[in-house]
Parts: structure tokens; sequence; C-alpha cells
């Protein structure tokens, strides 16, 4: 789980532990990743808290290697790291744009090519991407042109790697995540844990919730 934190990062990683897979969670802030880890543990999964931030190459590839030396190729890899902040139309500069880029893209890319070989190689695995913004937003400029782009990213991946056995998909959600409303985090869990147990004749490359 990249982007680990109280609310789909959370849910989606206990989804997962509750069945019994062992679960690598990463996030930015030391702190976050521990709480989540440790309410991850009363399930009694194999739980391991990893800090990295996204946005930095070398970190996000490092703690990947970590997981999978601990854990091996993993069977499922979610990508819900997002930059969400509000900004207008020209609002941000440059350097604005690209930092927001770097983590509501670039990180699910660089987190593609590091473990999509390994599963390719082995003929199988699933590779999930939180997204939103389906319709984009003038007050949300950097998350809908980032929103956009992943979800361009994982039509390329699953062009590139689903005729070797890797499922790519992206689960939209088009509300703000609360629990107990139409977006509760546990709701939106369930559609990752689908999505990885969904035969391949059947493989759905898009969920909006």
């Amino acid at each position: 789980m990249l982007g680990a934190g109280p609310g789909i990062g959370r849910s989606v990683a206990f989804r997962f532990a509750v069945d019994g897979m062992p679960v690598a969670v990463v996030g930015r802030s030391r702190p976050t990743v521990d709480a989540v880890a440790a309410g991850i543990r009363d399930t009694g999964a194999d739980v391991l808290g990893l800090a990295a931030d996204v946005a930095d190459e070398d970190a996000l590839r490092a703690a990947l290697r970590t997981a999978e030396e601990r854990f091996g190729v993993p069977d499922v890899v979610v990508y819900n790291a997002a930059l969400v902040r509000p900004d207008a139309l020209g609002e941000l500069d440059a350097a604005g744009q690209l930092a927001a880029w770097k983590v509501n893209v670039v990180g699910a890319l660089t987190a593609a090519a590091q473990v999509l070989p390994g599963m390719a190689a082995r003929g199988s695995g699933t590779f999930l991407v939180t997204s939103g913004m389906p319709e984009p937003k003038p007050g949300y400029v950097s998350l809908s042109l980032g929103k956009a782009g992943v979800r361009t990213l994982a039509e390329l991946l699953d062009l590139g790697y689903r005729d070797v056995g890797v499922h790519v998909a992206t689960v939209t959600v088009a509300g703000p995540v609360a629990e107990g409303t139409a977006w509760d985090p546990d709701d939106i869990a369930e559609h990752y844990w689908r999505l990885h147990h969904q035969p391949r004749e059947a493989w759905t490359h898009e969920v909006v919730h």
C-alpha cells in the first residue's frame, strides 16, 4: 500500500490483511505509517511499515525493494498517494505544479517500473491506482490534471502488461472520503479487493465509486 493514511489507505490495507495476506504500508510520515501498521497488526497479519516519500524516486524504489525482500514479488500493489490541495487556474507556479505531478503521477510510474517486471516474469499480479476527479474542477487544478494523468498512465500500463498476466486498474473516487457517508473508505476498499480477485477473462479496468 503506497500512500498509507487514515482513509482509503488504511481501509484497503486492512481489507487485504483480514484475509491473511501480508501487507507492507508505505507513507511519507513515520508516525502515520506506524499508526496504520499498528491497527492492521490487530488482524494477526504480518505487517511491514515503511516511511518513504513517493516523490523521491530513490526512496520509493528502496521501500519497494525492502518489501519484496520481506514478502517476495507482490501479488498486489496499490498506489493511493496524492497531493490534495485547492489551487485555482494560474495560482500555482511551474514548480508547484511539478511538485504535485511528482506525487499524483510520477510516483505511480516509478512504482510500476519497479514492481511490474517481476509480476510479468511470474505471470500474475495486480496494480491498482486510486483515481478521482472524473470531471475536472477549476478549484483543484493540479489534482484534476494529476488524476487525468494517472488514469492515462493506468491505461498505458494495461496495454503494456495485460498480455503477460498483470491486471492494472483504477478506482475512481468521485466524492470526498469520509466515514459514514456515500464515500466511506471501508466501502471503497471493497472495490480493490474485488478487482484483485477478478478472473482474467472478466478483468475490469476502472471502477467509479
